[in-house]
């Protein structure tokens, strides 16, 4: 059976008119979009440096990809960092409220709600974006409750917090994920508009009349195609370099499977990779983590109850079966089982949302390209060498993640993304010693997550 979800960013509609940004400041960067970027300078010493300490003391690299909430939204007065405790709208200033983890309801989070939200750099518009089931107008203006994430405040109190990660694409989690990966969605800006009630699939396994939008030189979204693409990743480098990697993602019938992003690069779905790299359940880095079995790159990604995205219920009209949010004690399992093993000392964990969610964050992202930037979601960088309990304040995107890898294993750039981010340096501080890892207090451990098919529930199919 193949059905239409009605939630904003999670499954759109295929637009009627077109969606262009309205700021000038977009202008200026829109025509050199997607262009050959330049020849990467030669190395300062210091960044010679930073290259050879990470050559040298991480052997593991694993990119765990949470889902949709900006940086105010999950660390709303964490100390030292950028936020706001209330928003502009187009009336005047409201007081952020709580809204809990869990709460049954998605805010818009398509490339049309960043237009609105961003409304030519005034910051002023998410009192006019969707959500589903309706809420307030000022929804959007929130923040989850510290209790309800304490896990994530300690990890951000004991290693570095970024507080200037912006998401490279202006648009929801299909093409963002593949940014994740990639540094690109070749210009894709939207999540494939069908979905299978039994098999779970954003890709090459979506149906066969899914499409998805693209964004054309002046910025427009206009109809794409299907959702099948290809164009080099990571993983691409990596495997010519004989780099091990592996892609820890929900099984397809999972609802999380549709954030599986390597099903919609066909040269990996249809290769040898999709067998060999692509394992499921998620589950399987706890254990491959704590004997020491992880190769040198893993993305790591969420089971829909395990991501921390919001989803309407069964007392709703668009419930897709999802109670409750268990995200903060997801992560902090992962990094337990990585802490608990013997590869702590050589393996560096960033923790990254995909999106924005539509939540309101109050720093106006830098234009890049015609896709991005987008608004600021968090970044966790854990590790034993990872600075502690500092603030970055440096610009990064999606694209520092890949710099960061590749600067680890000596890869070449993918020449997307990657090539104008930076790789992280000022989080880390190789002169000190490695810290001994001290276990995550959390209500639920990893035996919470790897018991047969908890806690992820299967849709209405009504």
């Amino acid at each position: 059976m193949t059905v239409l979800f009605p939630l904003w960013g999670y499954l759109p509609p295929m637009p009627t008119r077109l969606t262009r940004f309205a700021p000038l400041v977009f202008a200026s960067s829109i025509a050199c979009a997607q262009a050959a970027p330049a020849a990467e300078p030669p190395a300062t010493p210091a960044v010679a440096r930073y290259r050879a300490d990470l050559r040298a003391h991480i052997k593991h690299v694993v990119i765990v990809v949470q889902e949709n909430r900006s940086f105010d939204n999950l660390f709303m007065g964490f100390p030292g960092a950028d936020t706001a405790t209330s928003g502009l709208t187009h009336s005047g200033s409201v007081p952020l409220a709580p809204v809990d983890l869990d709460f049954p309801a998605d805010v818009d989070h398509q490339h049309r709600a960043f237009v609105e939200e961003y409304d030519g750099g005034r910051m002023d518009g998410w009192d006019v974006v969707r959500t589903s089931p309706r809420q307030a107008p000022t929804f959007p203006y929130a923040y989850v409750p510290r209790a309800q994430i304490e896990p994530y405040w300690t990890m951000a109190r004991r290693w570095t917090l970024a507080d200037r990660m912006f998401q490279s694409n202006t648009g929801p989690s299909f093409p963002a994920h593949l940014y994740l990966i990639a540094g690109q969605s070749d210009l894709t800006a939207s999540n494939p508009n069908h979905l299978e009630t039994t098999r779970f699939a954003w890709g090459c396994d979506s149906p066969p009349d899914a499409t998805v939008t693209r964004l054309d030189a002046l910025g427009a979204e206009v109809p794409g195609g299907f959702p099948c693409l290809d164009f080099p990743t990571l993983a691409d480098v990596a495997d010519a370099a004989g780099v091990s990697w592996r892609y820890y993602a929900p099984p397809l019938d999972s609802l999380g499977s549709i954030w599986s992003a390597f099903d919609a690069i066909k040269h990996i779905r249809y290769g040898p990779q999709w067998r060999d790299d692509v394992v499921s359940p998620e589950t399987r880095v706890l254990d491959d983590a704590r004997r020491g079995d992880l190769p040198a790159i893993s993305w790591v990604v969420p089971t829909a109850s395990n991501s921390d995205h919001p989803f309407p219920r069964h007392a709703t009209t668009v419930d897709v079966g999802v109670g409750g949010q268990y995200g903060p004690d997801w992560v902090a399992s992962v990094i337990d089982a990585v802490g608990s093993g013997p590869l702590w000392n050589s393996t560096a964990i960033l923790v990254t949302w995909d999106d924005w969610g539509g939540w309101y964050d109050h720093v106006a992202p830098p234009s890049l390209d015609r896709m991005g930037l987008a608004f600021r979601v968090p970044l966790i960088v854990i590790s034993p060498y990872a600075r502690r309990g500092y603030v970055s304040h440096v610009r990064h995107e999606f694209g520092s993640l890949l710099k960061f890898a590749e600067r680890t294993f000596d890869l070449p750039s993918l020449n997307t993304t990657d090539k104008r981010a930076d790789a992280l340096r000022d989080c880390f501080d190789f002169t000190q010693q490695p810290r001994a890892f001290e276990p995550i207090p959390a209500l639920h451990r990893a035996a919470f997550f790897s018991r047969d098919g908890a806690p992820e529930e299967a849709p209405d199919e009504d």
